[in-house]
């Protein structure tokens, strides 16, 4: 039986992950473990390999691309022996997400700030 990842596993992957997605040298092997058995994602010989691959091409955009096939929804909870544990890598996928849409609309609002000027106009 698989172990489900601690809260603090979740963290530590989802977090690197996100980094990766900025600066695909940031990904360490944790985060490369946790990808690699992703579905969409292209199988490489190592983590050298696959940091090749995403110099070229767009960490994030994959991630995004490939959010339904990682929900592990074919897993239920006291049915299937190992739910648990793909409810956990589920936990971490969605975790990513939330965590780059986050980081989008924070770049977003500074770009206003930066851009815009806000002038409120009263009859």
């Amino acid at each position: 039986m698989l172990k489900p990842l601690s809260e603090r596993q979740k963290t530590l992957i989802a977090n690197n992950i996100v980094k990766a997605c900025d600066d695909i040298e940031a990904l360490n092997s944790t985060g490369y473990n946790y990808l690699y058995l992703c579905s969409g994602f292209i199988a490489h010989y190592n983590l050298n390999g696959f940091k090749a691959y995403y110099r070229e091409h767009s960490l994030k955009r994959d991630i995004e691309k490939n959010y339904k096939q990682n929900q592990w929804n074919n897993f239920t909870v006291g049915v299937d022996r190992d739910a648990e544990y793909y409810h956990s890598k589920r936990d971490v996928y969605n975790m990513v997400l939330g965590k780059l849409v986050a980081k989008d609309e924070l770049d977003a609002i500074q770009f206003m700030r930066d851009h815009f000027i806000v002038v409120n106009v009263r009859a």
